[in-house]
C-alpha cells in the first residue's frame, strides 16, 4: 500500500512531489519579495507544512534557496525572447528591442540576489554545474548576434562585439543595481525616457567627434 500524499498536495491535480511543492513555493516568494530575510518558517507557512518538513527533503535551508532561485531564474528566462537574427531588420532597431526585453528580464532576476551577499553557500549551490545567470546569457547572446552581423559586413570589422554587448547590458544593470542597496523595501527602477535609444545610439556611433 503506497503512503498517502501530504494533505497540501492531494488536490493539486497533478503529480507534484512535496519537494517540488516546497521549491515552487520558495520560488514564488523569491519572485514576490526576494531572498532578503526569507526564512524557513516563511516558506513552510506559505507551503502549508510544518517547519521541520523542509529538512526531510533538503540538507539545509541553503539547498532549498538555491533550488528555488534556479527555478525562479529559469521561469523568468523562459519569458525572454531570442536574440535577433543576423541580416534581418535594422541593427539599431534590433538592439533597441533586445535591450528593452533584456532590461525587463534583468529587473526581475537581480533583486532575487540582493539578500545573498552574505550567503556564499547559496550562491555556490546556485552556480553548481555551471547554471548561468540571466545577465550573462543576454550578454553572450548579444555578442554572438553582433559577431554574426560583423561577418555579414553590417558591423565594423574593427568593433568588439563582446565590448559592445557588455556596454549595453552593463547600462541595464546600472539602472537596477543601485536600488538593491538602498534601505527599505526594494523599489522597481524607473527607466528614463529614451534610455534604450540613447544607449544603442552611443554604442553604434561612439562618442568621438564626427570628422567634417
Amino acid at each position: 500500500m503506497s503512503p498517502r500524499r501530504p494533505a497540501v498536495l492531494r488536490n493539486d491535480g497533478g503529480g507534484q512531489t512535496l519537494r517540488d511543492h516546497l521549491i515552487a513555493t520558495a520560488a514564488r516568494l523569491i519572485a514576490e519579495r526576494g531572498t532578503a530575510g526569507l526564512t524557513v518558517r516563511d516558506i513552510a507557512r506559505e507551503a502549508r507544512v510544518a517547519d521541520g518538513v523542509l529538512y526531510n527533503h533538503f540538507k539545509a535551508k541553503e539547498e532549498l534557496l538555491a533550488q528555488a532561485l534556479r527555478a525562479h531564474v529559469r521561469a523568468v528566462m523562459e519569458t525572454a525572447p531570442p536574440a535577433p537574427t543576423a541580416g534581418e531588420g535594422e541593427i539599431a532597431a534590433n538592439l533597441r528591442a533586445y535591450t528593452d526585453s533584456g532590461l525587463t528580464v534583468i529587473a526581475r532576476i537581480l533583486p532575487a540576489f540582493a539578500g545573498l551577499i552574505g550567503q556564499p553557500k547559496v550562491l555556490a549551490l546556485f552556480h553548481a554545474d555551471g547554471f548561468p545567470e540571466g545577465g550573462g546569457v543576454f550578454r553572450t547572446a548579444l555578442a554572438d548576434y553582433l559577431r554574426a552581423e560583423q561577418s555579414l559586413g553590417r558591423v565594423s570589422a574593427s568593433a568588439s562585439p563582446e565590448a559592445a554587448a557588455t556596454m549595453i547590458m552593463g547600462a541595464c544593470h546600472e539602472l537596477i543595481l543601485p536600488g538593491l542597496f538602498q534601505p527599505g523595501p526594494y523599489r522597481a527602477p524607473v527607466i528614463p525616457p529614451g534610455f534604450t535609444e540613447r544607449v544603442v545610439t552611443t554604442v553604434l556611433h561612439g562618442i568621438a567627434p564626427r570628422e567634417s
